[in-house]
């Protein structure tokens, strides 16, 4: 399955400039738990929650003063809007990233995430329970 399937295209995005504490307002807004950084329509880094609360909130820094290039991850992992789901779990998995964005010719495609990833497998993994249900002989 192709991860332009899995995607989900309506990525929540911020400039390095942005303030720490309107990176932490959109994810509340938006009900999201990471903000990819992007200059122009490139992805340069990406801001999760857990970068917050590590590095602001950690750190006992002053929110005031720092913005998202300040906290973002910038060795970003992305895939290729045409590769694999197996490609992105692999991914995840080797990387230890649970959010990773989707390029297509470079730009900024989507974001598929460890919870669409679960969410996939247990539907698939529902759908062999049905089989396997609608082939087994009557008792």
């Amino acid at each position: 399955m192709p991860v332009n399937d899995l995607a989900r295209g309506d990525v929540v995005t911020a400039d390095t400039d942005t303030p720490v504490g309107e990176l932490a307002s959109t994810m509340a807004d938006e009900g999201v738990g990471s903000i990819v950084v992007t200059d122009g329509d490139d992805p340069v880094g990406i801001v999760t929650d857990r970068d917050l609360t590590l590095r602001v909130l950690g750190e006992q820094a002053d929110p005031e003063g720092l913005t998202a290039g300040d906290v973002m991850s910038d060795e970003l992992r992305t895939v290729d809007i045409d590769d694999g789901f197996y490609e992105v779990a692999a991914l995840m998995s080797d990387d230890g990233v649970r959010r990773v964005p989707v390029l297509e010719d470079g730009g900024l495609a989507g974001i598929i995430t460890f919870d669409d990833v679960v969410e996939l497998l247990a539907d698939e993994q529902q759908h062999i329970a049905d089989i396997v249900r609608s082939q087994r002989p009557p008792y």
